[in-house]
């Protein structure tokens, strides 16, 4: 169930300019720690759905040595899971990968083998399994260089640029949808993530005000389930997440409380 609902809530436009510092909001040294905490429990940590393309995520977590929460994290922040997606910076599929050089790296040479869902997720898994090597299993630097290149990231973790930090915080998040640590909602054994729907509150030019209005409303109304997605156009779509029709109309009335309205 995944639908998009138009809002009358302009007057969200102008609460960013004192929200977020965005100094502060890409340093993050938290990130690392996290990261490093998620490292050594994370033979503990199961998903809490069942995510699409199970069979292939299961098959390259253990090709490869990785967390398949790992994956499924990437791949929800990446493509939320959307075999055809594609990106304005030409990556494709699951695992968006970097068309032409990232992809024929990995040793894919037809765009078309990006659209299968297990190769595009093979794929994806090995790049991380580099990356890790690279990195000396540092897992926040590991995923700055996937969003922004090894060649940009400084094996030592020197001067990462904002846009690489905010994606290691990105897929942290979405780390915690897949393990199920939500402050709203726990999940059901065996729930299908695609019986899980999503409402399009608003969406963003840039990540910070689209993190800075996620946390306004979580200060406002803390019962509600939300989510942002990095799409293929390029923007930031902020989600409302929610098990079934009750829980989408009592997250409305909270929103509606907070200022928010769903038409």
């Amino acid at each position: 169930m995944r639908r998009s609902t138009r809002n009358n809530a302009s007057w969200a436009a102008g609460i960013f300019l004192s929200i977020v510092a965005i100094g502060a909001w890409a340093t993050r040294p938290d990130l690392d720690v996290a990261w490093q905490d998620y490292s050594a429990n994370q033979a503990t940590l199961e998903p809490a759905y069942t995510f699409p393309h199970s069979t292939c995520f299961r098959a390259a977590a253990l090709q490869y040595d990785l967390p398949e929460s790992l994956l499924l994290a990437v791949a929800r922040g990446e493509s939320d899971f959307n075999a055809t997606a594609r990106s304005h910076a030409n990556a494709h599929g699951v695992m968006q990968i970097l068309w032409p050089d990232t992809a024929k790296h990995l040793g894919i040479h037809r765009l078309s083998d990006l659209y299968e869902p297990c190769t595009n997720i093979d794929a994806g898994a090995r790049y991380l399994k580099e990356l890790l090597a690279r990195y000396n299993g540092n897992v926040h630097l590991a995923l700055a260089a996937y969003n922004y290149g090894p060649g940009r990231i400084a094996t030592d973790g020197y001067n990462i640029p904002t846009g690489a930090t905010w994606y290691s915080g990105y897929i942290y998040r979405h780390l915690n949808y897949v393990l199920g640590n939500s402050k709203t909602r726990k999940p059901v054994p065996d729930t299908l993530y695609s019986s899980i729907g999503q409402s399009t509150l608003l969406t963003f030019g840039e990540p910070y005000r689209a993190e800075a209005f996620i946390e306004h409303l979580e200060a406002q109304a803390p019962e509600l389930s939300l989510d942002w997605f990095r799409r293929g156009t390029g923007e930031f779509e902020v989600v409302l997440t929610y098990q079934d029709r009750d829980e989408f109309e009592k997250s409305a009335r909270r929103l509606s409380r907070a200022g928010f309205r769903l038409d």
